[in-house]
């Protein structure tokens, strides 16, 4: 599917419920309020657009992207934590990208927690820009946390 990994390095493939226990344990790691089974359930079922990077048969990363009527919204890309600031974030973008053009979306759209400044960094080195807030978007420990709105232009 994508030109960005070689042969061997990697590969993505279709989500399933059987990949869900392995994501799970990505979300926990890394989220304090981490998506839960039944919203990835109910994002296979629905039929967006949800997507595994594994390489040796381990679990790397995932996306969940929904297109319709020419925009993508990329609902949630996380990468394995032992995996950070490793090239799995570039390649999951990738991904989407190519996915959303296929699909004919002219643009994808996304919201990050301001608390994530390393997702901010990610989405901005790939042409992402911040176009808007979302006030008490997120649950958060102490009450809700503002979503920041980036679209990038594909």
């Amino acid at each position: 599917m994508s030109a960005v990994l070689k042969p061997g390095e990697a590969t993505f493939a279709a989500m399933t419920e059987a990949d869900l226990p392995e994501v799970m344990a990505i979300e926990r790691a890394i989220y304090t309020h981490p998506w839960t089974t039944g919203n990835f359930a109910d994002s296979i079922r629905a039929g967006y657009h949800c997507t595994t990077l594994r390489k040796g048969g381990m679990l790397e990363g995932y996306f969940v992207l929904i297109v319709a009527a020419g925009e993508a919204h990329l609902l949630n890309l996380s990468v394995a934590a032992e995996l950070h600031r490793r090239g799995r974030g570039t390649q999951l973008l990738a991904e989407v990208f190519a996915r959303a053009l296929q699909l004919d979306a002219r643009s994808v759209f996304l919201e990050v927690r301001p608390s994530n400044p390393g997702a901010q960094a990610l989405y901005e080195r790939h042409g992402f820009r911040r176009i808007a807030v979302r006030k008490g978007y997120y649950p958060a420990h102490d009450g809700r946390e503002d979503a920041l709105v980036y679209l990038r232009e594909l």
